[in-house]
């Protein structure tokens, strides 16, 4: 007899990002319950709708903003009606049609028709070129009218009208921005995170006419608008009008249904209608007490929620949901939750930087945060985030809670890696709640090493992307050595589609030796470029034209900025040199003196035989490099960082060779030495190898008869036993062939690739022919690596000659603090 239990049937109308979303949660705990079918009126498959941005902009493609591909649907045999919109249903017989025909019965119905955008009702608005921006074809019509056509007027100063106007500004259009209050995203920011906004945004090369009311479109006598007429009389001309003054939730086919509508689809706490319990409705179509959510987190959640009833487990409840606001344009950094504007009853406390682009706002009621509104620095906006939504109360770090979580010392932990601080339960991704632990154990179980490989198995950083500068640390601090900030067979970054290996060669071939003359040169999309291709130009610009190119600061990361290590409670870390592990006693006494002089908390022996200063103050960091007197470490730095040794055949009764002496003369030959990545070296005295060496990028071991060069090892999260290389007699041609290798991963190496997975990606082989074969080669490799370091400054004694920014190392105040009563 056939026990097997007849499948209900689910019919999902609506295939976006909410609708499929429900259908992947009940998947996973129910995915032998139904038979499903699915009718979406666009002929794509499931696709991030708030990647569209990036599309416009040219930074992606839509294959690449594809969530769930037609391969997915197969797998779990969905069936898909795309391109086809359901125009009734009929609830008694419990039927969905659509407009060519196609029937569905179900069991179930799942409604997530989301929002239609609202366009002006003013003559002209049906003209050809004015479009409303909301899915594909909208912004497939916008990328083929900045083919043909010069000028652009965005309506409507929000998110999405912003993205809009710089994605087309990008394709190179002349784009104006009208909206019709007094500063930009009214709704998000306050108006002088507003008015910063818009100076970025105009320096970028967008223009602005706010306050303006829009009366009329005027068009041609062939039918496309030509003009945009303001109620002062005032006209603007416009080639494309794109309309981007809000949504509005589609209910149309519910109140065919006579389902209760009210600002949408009026559903419970468990996502049912509340007219017929076997209709579910999820999204921007949905309206639930009151509130029809129109970001991805919130929507996200109910998914949840909805899945868990259709899987008639019956114990999940969707209570609403707290939003917070990112804008996506590279290079821009904005965020707000929560009542930022304050009101009766608040505190404001504000802190405003207009000469560095920086502005922070927070409200505070009852002791608890309630809202904040940043620009420029938003590196805490999770954080703020996480305390406006469990409403903790602030209290006890109120006098520090304008400088963020890195500034509490125990109270809550941030710095260099705010992942290295996180507990395993906090969320890193909120539009797919996705923990920290969850993207810790994909990284080591699956031996995932790239962005893409972390969103493909978590989801984390797959939706808005605010989280991928986290998902990002937490892959360096899981992945170590092994993590590739781009994956090789990519382009540099989303700002263009030239890979690193184009863009080498293109500064060597066109003599570029500027950051701006490669974004002209190589066509790049975003003006000022983004925090991955900044420091990779940099970087090439400096090591293959040295002393031609100048080393821009800003384009370095934080702790390079710095010239120390930031730490997890916010100070730093300070090593000074020691050359080949060996110090004096003067030095030493130096190093306590300063300990005791600044209160640094703990002084500590390295792995690197060198002594590490924890817990040094920012602002104290001038004066401790200028007491201490000795070269820095650059710990911190992409470059050169210890020369581990044993101590030879000086004091070993087993040792072959000076190793301590080699490891010295190494160091100073190489100290400011920038690369790729950290480079270490280690040399040992004799084959037993104390020193380590067959696990540095270049690592010298002692033998009777000379010296022994292996390359290419790592000892990160994933040791790498270095190659042996070549044997050479003596202490001079060590330093000829070590540094003609390190010469030739600093000008060919791509940014972040450490020496393992360079010589994994050239091989072994063109290492050594390019060396070992050539000796020509070789000699000069070795004299542009001299010629590159000699007479580098040393940012710790020479700021000025090393263009250390000194500003930065001044404590900043909050400048005002208002109670509204």
């Amino acid at each position: 007899m056939d026990m097997r239990v007849k499948k209900q049937k689910l019919v999902l109308i609506g295939n976006g990002m909410a609708g499929v979303r429900t259908l992947e949660e009940l998947l996973k705990i129910d995915p032998e319950r139904y038979d499903i079918t699915v009718f979406g009126a666009e002929p794509h498959p499931n696709y991030n709708r708030i990647l569209l941005s990036p599309v416009l902009a040219g930074e992606q493609t839509v294959d690449e903003i594809i969530l769930n591909p037609w391969s997915w649907y197969e797998e779990h045999q969905i069936t898909v009606h795309a391109g086809r919109k359901v125009v009734e249903v009929d609830r008694a017989r419990r039927l969905v049609r659509a407009d060519d025909g196609t029937e569905a019965p179900y069991d179930r119905l799942l409604l997530c028709t989301g929002s239609n955008p609202f366009m002006l009702p003013v003559p002209g608005k049906d003209l050809a070129g004015v479009v409303a921006y909301r899915d594909i074809a909208d912004t497939h019509a916008m990328i083929e009218a900045a083919r043909t056509h010069r000028h652009a007027v965005v309506i409507g100063g929000g998110l999405l009208g912003l993205e809009a106007a710089n994605g087309l500004m990008l394709r190179g259009m002349d784009v104006t921005v009208v909206h019709v209050n007094d500063w930009l995203m009214e709704r998000q920011l306050d108006e002088v995170a507003g008015g910063l906004l818009r100076k970025s945004l105009e320096e970028r090369g967008l223009k602005f006419l706010l306050k303006a009311q829009t009366q009329e479109l005027l068009g041609h006598e062939h039918g496309r608008v030509r003009a945009v007429r303001f109620k002062d009389g005032r006209e603007l001309p416009a080639d494309l009008v794109v309309m981007a003054v809000g949504i509005r939730p589609n209910v149309e086919l519910a109140e065919k249904m006579r389902l209760h509508c009210n600002r949408g689809i009026v559903v419970t706490d468990t996502l049912q209608t509340v007219t017929d319990a076997r209709i579910y409705a999820v999204g921007e179509c949905a309206a639930h007490r009151g509130i029809a959510y129109g970001l991805v987190a919130p929507l996200f959640e109910q998914a949840k929620v909805a899945a868990n009833h259709l899987a008639q487990m019956g114990i999940g409840r969707y209570l609403g949901s707290r939003t917070s606001t990112k804008l996506k344009v590279t290079g821009i950094d904005l965020f707000s939750a929560g009542e930022f504007m304050g009101g009766e009853g608040t505190e404001e406390i504000v802190m405003s930087d207009p000469f560095g682009g920086v502005y922070k706002k927070l409200v505070i009621k009852d002791d608890k945060l309630v809202g904040a509104c940043l620009y420029g620095d938003t590196v805490d906006g999770s954080w703020y985030f996480k305390l406006l939504r469990e409403g903790r109360s602030v209290h006890d770090i109120r006098d520090k809670l304008m400088f963020g979580e890195s500034h509490l010392g125990d109270a809550g932990h941030q710095g260099q890696s705010k992942a290295a601080a996180m507990a395993d339960t906090d969320e890193v991704c909120g539009c797919n709640g996705v923990t920290k632990g969850t993207i810790c154990k994909a990284i080591q179980e699956k031996g995932l090493f790239t962005l893409d490989e972390v969103k493909k198995h978590t989801k984390a950083s797959a939706s808005c992307g605010s989280c991928t500068g986290l998902v990002e640390q937490i892959l360096m601090f899981t992945a170590g050595g092994d993590y590739s900030a781009t994956p090789k067979n990519k382009a540099l970054c989303g700002c263009t589609e030239r890979s690193h290996q184009e863009v080498r060669e293109a500064i060597r071939n066109a003599h570029l030796t500027k950051i701006a003359d490669v974004y002209r040169a190589l066509g790049w999309k975003t003006p000022n470029g983004c925090a991955s291709c900044r420091p990779a130009l940099n970087y090439y610009l400096i090591s293959t034209w040295p002393k031609e190119a100048r080393d821009d600061p800003q384009s370095r990361f934080i702790n390079e900025r710095s010239h120390a290590n930031i730490q997890k409670d916010g100070t730093y870390s300070v090593i000074p040199r020691m050359w080949g592990g060996t110090t004096t006693p003067a030095d030493l006494r130096r190093i306590a003196d300063v300990a005791d002089k600044y209160a640094i908390p703990t002084v500590k022996v390295t792995g690197g035989q060198r002594i590490d200063l924890l817990g040094v103050k920012k602002e104290d960091l001038p004066a401790v490099w200028k007491d201490l007197d000795m070269p820095s470490g650059f710990a911190y730095a992409k470059s050169l960082r210890t020369v581990k040794t044993c101590v030879g055949s000086e004091w070993c009764r087993f040792g072959t060779q000076d190793s301590t002496q080699m490891g010295q003369d190494l160091e100073r030959a190489l100290w400011a030495m920038y690369a790729p990545h950290k480079v270490k070296l280690a040399v040992s005295g004799c084959p037993r190898n104390c020193a380590e060496s067959g696990i540095k990028d270049v690592g010298i071991i002692g033998v009777d008869s000379g010296w022994e060069i292996y390359v290419g090892g790592n000892g990160g999260i994933k040791t790498e036993v270095a190659h042996f290389f070549v044997k050479v007699k003596t202490a001079e041609e060590v330093m000829e062939y070590a540094g003609a290798f390190l010469q030739l991963y600093r000008e060919e190496g791509w940014y972040l690739e450490r020496t393992v997975h360079y010589i994994g990606r050239v091989g072994l082989d063109y290492v050594k022919k390019k060396i070992l074969e050539d000796e020509a080669g070789r000699k000069a490799l070795w004299e542009r690596l001299q010629f590159s370091l000699d007479g580098a400054p040393d940012p710790w004694r020479e700021s000025s000659r090393a263009a250390v920014d000194t500003r930065q190392f001044a404590p900043v105040i909050p400048i005002a603090v208002a109670t509204h009563a």
